[in-house]
């Protein structure tokens, strides 16, 4: 256990790491990475570039698989699911989203139902309500193209269909990152309130303090490629942890400029 880490009574595991390791290129990317997440919780990986993040969030939906140790999901190790219907069941959200250019906002969504096969009036209702859901109503946005759109609304149509198969894990990787503050601060107390709504198993990649403490339920802090600590957002506030109190510096001079302005 990581010096930092308080044991956590996870009561129905979702997602489990034990002593997870993966190497590339020489590289250690991941080290005996271990941890696990309940059904219901949000947590967040916070660290700098290149800490492990991302490559941790791929071990999930087996896009990546461990050198050593294992990934478990829903109780089986990411190795004896069938990869595709591992990642049906996981909603996937990305930065740069990922929408197919060619398809209308509504097909971007309804892609995995109809996929599973769902019939017609119910994707239809689905991407209806899933649209209101993420706040672009009135209809006015099923037979726009991404192209159409602005990045903020990209990005809601992203969450719409990471969620449109309703799964109950979702992965989001620097979800809102490319966006310009404002619209940040706006789809992360939009998203806050569908987590909340929808109770999914979630785990968002991300380098931005403020962020994780909104949004998460536990943050995991990450370090070349290691679990530092696992935190409680008000024990992340009140961290000892040299790396955690220069992320909570970092958080309030930014609040302090932003406040003389």
């Amino acid at each position: 256990m990581p010096p930092h880490t308080k044991p956590h009574e996870v009561i129905d595991p979702v997602i489990e790491f034990r002593d997870v390791n993966f190497v590339l290129g020489g590289r250690h990317l991941l080290n005996d990475v271990t941890f696990v997440i309940g059904r219901g919780e949000t947590l967040v990986l916070l660290g700098r570039s290149g800490a492990g993040k991302t490559t941790a969030l791929k071990m999930i939906n087996r896009l990546l698989v461990p050198n050593s140790g294992e990934v478990r999901v829903e109780g089986r190790s990411t190795l004896e699911w069938n990869p595709i219907a591992l990642r049906r069941r996981i909603g996937y959200v990305i930065q740069d989203i990922g929408l197919f250019p060619h398809y209308t906002v509504a097909q971007n969504i309804s892609l995995i139902p109809r996929l599973e096969g769902w019939p017609a009036k119910r994707v239809h209702a689905r991407v209806k309500e899933l649209l209101e859901m993420v706040g672009l109503h009135g209809g006015k946005f099923e037979h726009r193209y991404p192209k159409q759109l602005s990045g903020g609304q990209r990005q809601r149509v992203g969450v719409a269909r990471a969620l449109a198969a309703d799964p109950d894990i979702l992965l989001m990787d620097e979800p809102f990152g490319a966006l310009d503050p404002m619209t940040r601060g706006e789809i992360q107390r939009e998203f806050k309130t569908i987590e909340k709504r929808l109770g999914k198993t979630i785990v968002i990649v991300t380098h931005d303090v403020g962020e994780a403490l909104v949004l998460g339920t536990r943050i995991g802090l990450m370090e070349a490629g290691r679990l530092a600590g696992m935190y409680a957002p008000r024990e992340f506030v009140h961290a000892s942890d040299p790396m955690a109190a220069a992320y909570m510096a970092q958080l309030r001079v930014y609040e302090e400029a932003r406040g003389q302005k």
